[in-house]
């Protein structure tokens, strides 16, 4: 493994004590301890609040019968049994979300008692083999369940726990099932006593929803989610790398408190910050950034452990340190970072 100059460097100062004072930086559960358990489960949740992080952040669709429930695509067969269960195989469809055609059983096809009836499973199991022993033990969780264990947890623990959830895939679910996102999660914030003095983000890749929300949440902060390469879905003419140039980051902050960034967006190959978050912080915006996880699959090379792609070292924490050195606020991350250091 070879490290820059450039690289080494900023290891050193993202890692002083002094700096890890004065730079604070959230750690936000990516779909839980998704690492260790598999994602969007309520053992992966409780784990991520285990190990210490601020925030879970749950991915939300809806059933057909109107009930928010945590999976990080409305297609099911990536995340849970659906392929395996007979009585369901006449709900297969094919859609074209976002532009891409996808094959598959969609949750907004399955009542809530439906989909109770189905088990989750690991999303990535040939990289995350140890997850897999964890197969068909839990449910899908409906959001109403992910806020009860966080308030649990909370009491147990004698801490607040944050929220973050994002909306997946609104305008699709508005034009093609009749399923309004925002409205639902606004009813079920009432219902379960959720307010913005509450430690709630809420994030999309789109950007209507979020417009729609500044104007009726009363103060809930708002996360624009943005990508290498690509544009929100509902804005077609639109490009993500036109939303993060100051003038884009101007009108982000019109309705948006901060960016969730993917960490090509922050980081250059050799690990020196990119101008994104200076832009970010001169329009007022916060950036968080994302997905901080162990496997050398998801690492770039220079911080690469051995040549097994599901091998794991400390590739994860000197990225969360190079995060934290280019300024970002928090780092979504798919296991613990706090008390690792890096040899």
């Amino acid at each position: 493994m070879v490290r820059s100059p450039a690289l080494i460097a900023l290891l050193a100062l993202a890692t002083t004590p002094a700096l890890a004072e004065e730079n604070p930086m959230l750690i936000i559960a990516h779909r839980g301890a998704s690492a260790e358990r598999p994602e969007h489960t309520l053992a992966a949740y409780e784990l991520a609040i285990d190990q210490g992080a601020d925030y879970i952040e749950p991915d939300l669709v809806a059933t057909k019968d109107l009930v928010l429930v945590s999976r990080h695509e409305n297609e099911l067969s990536g995340t849970t049994d659906v392929a395996t269960r007979e009585e369901f195989e006449d709900r297969r469809r094919d859609k074209t979300i976002d532009g891409q055609k996808v094959a598959g059983w969609f949750a907004e096809d399955f009542t809530l008692a439906e989909l109770r009836t189905l088990r989750a499973m690991e999303r990535i199991p040939s990289l995350r083999p140890a997850n897999a022993r964890y197969d068909r033990l839990y449910q899908v969780p409906t959001f109403a369940e992910v806020v009860m264990l966080v308030r649990a947890k909370e009491a147990a623990m004698g801490k607040r726990i944050g929220l973050y959830p994002e909306l997946k895939h609104p305008e699709f679910l508005l034009q093609n099932a009749g399923i309004d996102m925002v409205d639902l999660l606004l009813r079920d914030l009432r219902q379960l006593g959720i307010t913005p003095a509450d430690p709630v983000f809420i994030q999309s890749f789109e950007i209507a929803p979020l417009q729609r929300l500044k104007q009726r949440s009363g103060g809930f902060k708002l996360v624009q989610l943005v990508a290498p390469g690509e544009g929100p879905a509902d804005e077609p003419a639109m490009r993500y790398a036109e939303m993060v140039t100051p003038v884009g980051l101007a009108e982000v902050a019109k309705y948006a408190d901060a960016v969730g960034a993917n960490t090509a967006m922050i980081l250059a190959p050799d690990g020196t910050p990119t101008s994104l978050v200076a832009d970010a912080k001169a329009a007022g915006l916060e950036v968080h950034a994302w997905t901080v996880r162990p496997e050398n699959a998801f690492l770039p090379p220079s911080l690469q452990t051995g040549d097994d792609p599901k091998g794991r070292g400390c590739g994860d924490v000197a990225l969360a340190a190079l995060l934290k050195a280019a300024g970002v606020a928090g780092v979504f991350s798919d296991g613990a970072l706090k008390g690792r250091d890096c040899p």
